[in-house]
């Protein structure tokens, strides 16, 4: 078993787990999608998976940490006792892989409220969380695409359901945050660019560009706040977004 298989099998093996144990831990990222999707995605976006990210309460942070190093993985230590009230890494002794756990808060270039999402049943964050991660991404590079295009492919737009992508909560977030939604503009607008590069089957195509098409017209439409609109004046002029940290994988 190579280790994105490996991956994909554990990932949801931890957290049904930790389910049976009183916590409710999600998977985000590459094998929060893939696991989301199921046999609806789209082998045209895949890609090499190396972590399991988890987004978990604080509440059950030092129970699940208890369960992943149970399984055989390594706590980094200095990092965990440094970070571990918001952020936990584990290492793979047998090869590259990591887990990485966002303990009730997630801030990486933009802060998002991902804990609204463990009010949804199942093993992974809603479709409409697991793509906000992936827009918040200021400099999106090629897996975070394919991710992005698999998730518009492999969900349907609408507000009911885990699988679903929901325009209007998009909206209602990025209309009082004029830094958000800058971001998600300009990767929603690479991604409708990038996408007519690629040589997908025509049908695909279409679907991705109908969900990028009704995210950028909600957003467009939804009121924005006062603070929204003083901050827009400002625009680029002040850096919009913050440095994320940076930790070895």
């Amino acid at each position: 078993m190579d280790v994105t298989e490996r991956l994909l099998d554990e990932g949801p093996q931890l957290v049904r787990e930790s389910e049976e144990n009183g916590l409710s831990p999600r998977l985000f990222g590459g094998v929060g999608i893939r696991t989301l999707l199921g046999e609806r995605f789209d082998p045209a976006f895949a890609r090499p998976l190396h972590d399991i990210d988890l987004f978990v309460r604080k509440r059950d942070s030092r129970k699940l940490e208890a369960l992943i190093t149970a399984h055989g993985w390594e706590p980094e230590r200095e990092f965990n006792a440094l970070n571990g009230a918001r952020r936990l890494l584990f290492d793979d002794p047998g090869n590259a892989a990591q887990i990485d756990v966002f303990v009730e808060v997630f801030e990486m270039c933009h802060a998002l409220p991902l804990s609204d999402g463990l009010r949804e049943p199942g093993l992974t964050l809603p479709g409409t969380e697991l793509l906000m991660t992936k827009l918040q991404i200021v400099h999106l590079n090629a897996k975070d695409r394919e991710d992005c295009y698999a998730l518009l492919s492999g969900c349907t737009i609408g507000d009911t359901g885990p699988a679903t992508i929901d325009p209007a909560r998009i909206a209602h977030l990025t209309a009082r945050n004029w830094g958000l939604q800058h971001s998600f503009e300009l990767n929603l607008s690479r991604l409708a660019s990038d996408l007519d590069a690629r040589s997908l089957p025509a049908e695909r195509n279409r679907v991705i560009a109908e969900g990028i098409a009704a995210i950028s017209a909600a957003i467009d439409a939804e009121p924005k706040s006062r603070g929204w609109r003083l901050r827009a004046k400002i625009g680029e002029r002040k850096q919009w977004y913050e440095e994320p940290e940076e930790v070895r994988r």
